[in-house]
């Protein structure tokens, strides 16, 4: 493969002029837009509106004038129609542990006689961190059975009560058949949960036709919407208004301003709010949502794949004796947006990686992450960085004493 072919694919992009509506630094190829997206250029312009003008000139009056107070659901409508769902069935609120919490606390409410969580043991650890809370809060009745992705249907039996899976692995980036596993689940009366962390904005997801119960994710990976930006939760209509969420706050009452002393939940999704919204937070996640809105998800699929594919020829190419080894799935059908790589040496390599410019991430123990985001992801940033990399591996660049010191985020 060589640059000129990936130049003539960059040509062809359909996608190519939504990279305009990013801020990225001159020089940067940056390749972990799925642990955090991109500045939209219109982020700043909208965040200074609500601060100055919003909130400095309109004050308090913004909660009614502004929309602020119903902005986590005007948010959640349009996340909707990029995870699969309808009007009413997603709210933007909190952050993706504490909706987990939330979600996972009503699913076991609507299946009390069965005390099975199944999750992936490998996967992202906070969402098994605040199942293990939850289940010592409830009396440690409850347990959590961890299965490895190709044991889940099998796993799947009629004394589980949730489902708990991640759509895309954090780090292997391997991506679950969510059809399957919900239907089954539903076969044997479980309910499902799916973590959309890092599936949203970066392949088309179904939510509604594949008859998912709940979901979570966030929107500072794929969405753009900033760090520690809110995340959100779906409900499907079917099943709201069934059990309520533990964190009963007053947004999420019947009748918020009559500031009545007993708790009379909301039966529509607003009763998964619990307290006052970040209005400065939330702000930006509508930015980006709304560049996603205008994207073609199946175009945005189509070249994750295809910038996959090539990620992968290039390693093949240049790489055989370093003894990098792919962790991602091979097969495109089977992954996210991203190639995972292993090598003993992984977290040093990278930091010498992104000392020249190539910013991607080490997940321990042995994973380099290069996320591909096709909304600014360019077919020629792929060549670049191998190159690159290939120097640093020539030349031993990364046994330098400075790459080899452990940060506290990798």
């Amino acid at each position: 493969m060589t640059r000129e072919e990936l130049e003539e694919l960059d040509r062809k992009d359909p996608l190519k002029l939504f990279r305009d509506e990013f801020s990225l630094p001159e020089g940067i190829l940056y390749f972990d837009g799925n642990s955090l997206g991109a500045l939209p250029k219109a982020t700043p312009d909208r965040v200074n509106e609500v601060v100055a003008e919003e909130w400095g000139n309109k004050l308090v009056t913004s909660w009614n004038s502004a929309g602020w107070f119903s902005l986590p659901e005007t948010i959640g409508n349009k996340i909707a129609q990029i995870i699969g769902a309808d009007d009413g069935e997603v709210v933007c609120v909190d952050g993706t542990g504490l909706n987990i919490y939330k979600l996972h606390s009503v699913a076991l409410k609507m299946r009390p006689d069965r005390k099975v969580i199944l999750m992936e043991g490998s996967n992202f650890p906070t969402d098994a961190y605040i199942t293990q809370g939850l289940i010592e809060q409830l009396g440690q009745h409850h347990q959590i059975r961890f299965v490895e992705k190709d044991d889940i249907l099998d796993a799947i039996t009629d004394d589980v009560a949730l489902v708990s899976l991640t759509q895309v692995h954090y780090k292997m980036g391997h991506l679950l058949d969510m059809k399957a596993i919900t239907q089954k689940a539903h076969d044997v009366g479980a309910l499902v949960m799916w973590d959309l962390c890092h599936s949203a904005g970066a392949l088309p997801v179904a939510l509604n036709q594949c008859d998912v119960d709940f979901a979570v994710g966030c929107t500072y990976k794929f969405l753009n919407g900033g760090p520690g930006a809110p995340g959100y939760l779906f409900v499907a209509k079917r099943h709201q208004g069934k059990a309520t969420q533990p964190l009963t706050g007053w947004w999420s009452h019947q009748k918020p301003f009559a500031f009545e002393r007993d708790y009379q939940p909301k039966s529509d999704i607003g009763q998964f709010l619990s307290g006052t919204q970040p209005i400065i937070s939330l702000a930006p996640v509508e930015v980006g949502v709304n560049i996603l809105l205008r994207a073609d998800m199946d175009e945005v699929r189509r070249k994750s794949l295809a910038l996959g594919d090539a990620f992968i020829r290039l390693v093949d190419e240049h790489f055989s004796e370093y003894g990098f080894t792919l962790a991602t799935p091979s097969d495109a059908e089977e992954r996210g947006s991203q190639v995972s790589l292993r090598s003993e040496h992984g977290y040093p390599i990278m930091q010498a990686l992104i000392e020249v410019g190539v910013i991607g991430d080490f997940r321990a123990p042995d994973i380099m992450r290069f996320g591909l985001t096709p909304l600014y992801t360019r077919y020629t940033d792929l060549w670049d960085a191998v190159m690159k990399l290939k120097s640093i591996m020539a030349a031993d660049t990364w046994k330098a004493e400075q790459f080899n010191r452990v940060s506290e985020v990798t």
